[in-house]
C-alpha cells in the first residue's frame, strides 16, 4: 500500500522524538544522533519497535543531520549512514510483524542561503540530492522534510526528492511564536509555495509546545488543499540538573492532538521530548475520529517570499515600469549589468501599493536566462510582494521558476501549440498560475464564443499536465473599458471553466469578477 492511500481514509501517526530516546539510552547532549547507527544500532532498532508498539504508522528514520554539510569531517558518509538508518527502521517493522511505512528523514543544512547567508541554492539542493537518493535506494517508503525555518532551503530540498526519487513527500516548517518562518515568510506563503511543488502533505513540527501550535494550525488549515501534519514538541524544554527535559505529559500532548485532527489535521505526530508514550496516548485520542475532508476547490493564489495574494478577492495591480523595451533607462543599466535601478522601480512599486511587480528582461544582447536568475535574485531579498515573470524564452522562464522563492504570476499562456506546451511542464515543475491569453496562431477571436474556445484548450492541455484550473488566470484581450465581447468571453471563463481573472482584466471596472 501507499502511503497516500492510507493518508486518503484514516488518521496517520507518525513517531515522536528521536533525539530524546537515544539520549535516554546513551547519547551524550552535543553528539551526533546518527552515531548510534554505527556504535548501538540495536538501541535504534529498539527506539522504532517502541514508537511501532504505541501504534505508530510511519517511523522516522536517524538522519536528521545525514546530509554531507553536516556529516562533513565526522568520519561518516551520506549513503552509508542513511542505508543503516533505512535497515534499522526496516528491522523494527519485520520484528513488530505490523504494517508500517519508513520515512527517510531529511533536516535542515542549519546554514542561511544565499544572499542572506553563503551557501547557495545549487549547494543546498546538491546536499539534500545525495540523502534523497540514499533514501530510496535504501528502500525508504517515503521521504520527509522537516524543520525548515527557511522556505528557499526548503524549495531546495522539495525540488531534490521530487526530481531524484519517486517518493511521496511530507514536508513541515517549524514558525515562530508570531507564525513566520526565520526569513520572514507567514503562513499562506509557506503553503502556498508548497502547494506548487506538489507535495503530499505538509505542515508544521518543532518549534515550541503543542499548547502553542493551535494558531498555527488553524491558518495551516485554513489555507492548505492538501493533508495537514503536526509534530508538536513536549512542551519547551526546561534545564534540571543540569539535563533538558520537557514536562508535557502524554495525556495533555494527547488532548492537543485531538484538537488539532478535530480543526483538519490529518497526521499526527510528535518532535522534541515526545515518547512513544506520547503517541500511544494520541493514537488512543485520536485514531477513531474520522478526518476532515480535504477541500474540493483551491483558491488562485501566487506568493512571494513573505505572504500570498488570492486573485479574485480585489483588483490587484501589477507594477510594470521596468520593461526595457518601453523604458530606455532600464534597458541601458540591463545591458550594463546593473540592477539598482529595477531595486529602485521595485521599492517605488512597493511604496505606491502596488499588489505585483513585473520582471521583464527580454532585450536584445542579454543573455534573458541568466539575468533573468540574477534580477530575481537582487529582487527577491529586497520585496516581499509577489513577482509576475514577462518572457517568451522557455530557458529563461524555468531559470526564473527555479530560482523564484514562491509562487510566480507566469505572463502569459496562449492558445499556440508552442507557447502551452513550453510554459505548462514548467508549472507542473515548479509551481506558478499561468495567466491565459485567448489568442493564437490566428489573432484574437472577434467573438465571445472564440475566445472562451481558446480559453477552454488551453484549461485542457494544463490538465494533461495535471495544471487545475486554480493555477490559470484568464485575460480575454479586452479593447478599452467597455469591451462587451470581451466581457461575455470572461463570464463564461469564470461560470463555466472556473477560471479566475487576470489581473489586467481585474482593474477594469466593468470586467471585474469575483470569481469564486
Amino acid at each position: 500500500m501507499d502511503i497516500r492511500e492510507l493518508l486518503a481514509r484514516q488518521v496517520v501517526f507518525f513517531d515522536g522524538g528521536m533525539g530524546t530516546m537515544l539520549q535516554a539510552n546513551g547519547l551524550e547532549q552535543g553528539d551526533l544522533a546518527e552515531s548510534m547507527l554505527y556504535e548501538h544500532f540495536d538501541v535504534v532498532v529498539g527506539v522504532h519497535a517502541a514508537y511501532l508498539e504505541a501504534g505508530a504508522n510511519i517511523v522516522t528514520t536517524n538522519t536528521f543531520s545525514a546530509n554531507p554539510l553536516k556529516l562533513c569531517g565526522r568520519g561518516y558518509s551520506v549513503k552509508e549512514t542513511v542505508t543503516l538508518a533505512v535497515r534499522a527502521a526496516r528491522e523494527a517493522i519485520a520484528k513488530s510483524g505490523k504494517q508500517a511505512f519508513v520515512a527517510v528523514d531529511i533536516g535542515p543544512t542549519t546554514k542561511l542561503l544565499a544572499p542572506l547567508g553563503e551557501l547557495s541554492f545549487d549547494e543546498a539542493y546538491a546536499s539534500f540530492c545525495e540523502v534523497a537518493k540514499a533514501g530510496e535506494a535504501a528502500g525508504a517508503d517515503l521521504a520527509v522534510i522537516e524543520t525548515m525555518t527557511d522556505a528557499y532551503e526548503m524549495k531546495a530540498a522539495v525540488l531534490a526528492v521530487k526530481e531524484n526519487t519517486k517518493l511521496p513527500l511530507f514536508a513541515t516548517f517549524s514558525f515562530d511564536e508570531n507564525a513566520r518562518l526565520l526569513t520572514g515568510a507567514d503562513v499562506s506563503a509557506a503553503v502556498v509555495l508548497l502547494e506548487g511543488l506538489s507535495v503530499d502533505a505538509l505542515g508544521v513540527n518543532c518549534g515550541f509546545g503543542a499548547d502553542k501550535m493551535g494558531a498555527v494550525v488553524q491558518e495551516l488549515v485554513s489555507y492548505a488543499s492538501v493533508p495537514v501534519i503536526v509534530q508538536a514538541n513536549a512542551g519547551l524544554p526546561k534545564r534540571v540538573d543540569g539535563n533538558m527535559v520537557y514536562d508535557m505529559p502524554p495525556e495533555h500532548f494527547a488532548e492537543y492532538a485531538e484538537r488539532f485532527v478535530k480543526a483538519g489535521a490529518r497526521v499526527i505526530g510528535g518532535c522534541c521530548g515526545t515518547t512513544p508514550e506520547h503517541i500511544r496516548a494520541s493514537v488512543g485520542h485520536c485514531s477513531a475520529l474520522r478526518p476532515a475532508p480535504l477541500p474540493e476547490t483551491r483558491r488562485c493564489v501566487i506568493s512571494g517570499y513573505g505572504y500570498a495574494l488570492r486573485l479574485g478577492d480585489r483588483p490587484l495591480f501589477v507594477a510594470e515600469s521596468a520593461n526595457p523595451l518601453q523604458n530606455k533607462a532600464w534597458g541601458e543599466a540591463l545591458l550594463a549589468g546593473n540592477y539598482d535601478m529595477i531595486l529602485d522601480a521595485a521599492f517605488d512599486a512597493q511604496d505606491s501599493g502596488a499588489d505585483i511587480f513585473d520582471v521583464n528582461v527580454a532585450l536584445p544582447g542579454v543573455g534573458e536566462a541568466a539575468a533573468m536568475r540574477e534580477v530575481i535574485g537582487a529582487l527577491q531579498p529586497a520585496i516581499q510582494m509577489p513577482l509576475q515573470l514577462s518572457t517568451r524564452n522557455a530557458a529563461a522562464l524555468e531559470q526564473a521558476l527555479r530560482c523564484y522563492n514562491g509562487k510566480a504570476l507566469v505572463n502569459g499562456v496562449t492558445g499556440a501549440w508552442e507557447s502551452m506546451h513550453a510554459v505548462f511542464p514548467l508549472i507542473q515543475r515548479y509551481g506558478g498560475v499561468a495567466v491565459v491569453l485567448t489568442m493564437d496562431e490566428n489573432g484574437i477571436p472577434e467573438t465571445a464564443e472564440g475566445r472562451a474556445a481558446i480559453a477552454k484548450r488551453i484549461l485542457d492541455s494544463a490538465a494533461q499536465y495535471g495544471i487545475s484550473p486554480c493555477d490559470l488566470a484568464v485575460d480575454t484581450l479586452a479593447e478599452g473599458e467597455n469591451d462587451i465581447v470581451a466581457q461575455k468571453a470572461m463570464e463564461v471563463c469564470i461560470r463555466e471553466f472556473g477560471l479566475a481573472a487576470a489581473p489586467a482584466m481585474q482593474n477594469r471596472r466593468e470586467l471585474f469578477f469575483n470569481g469564486d
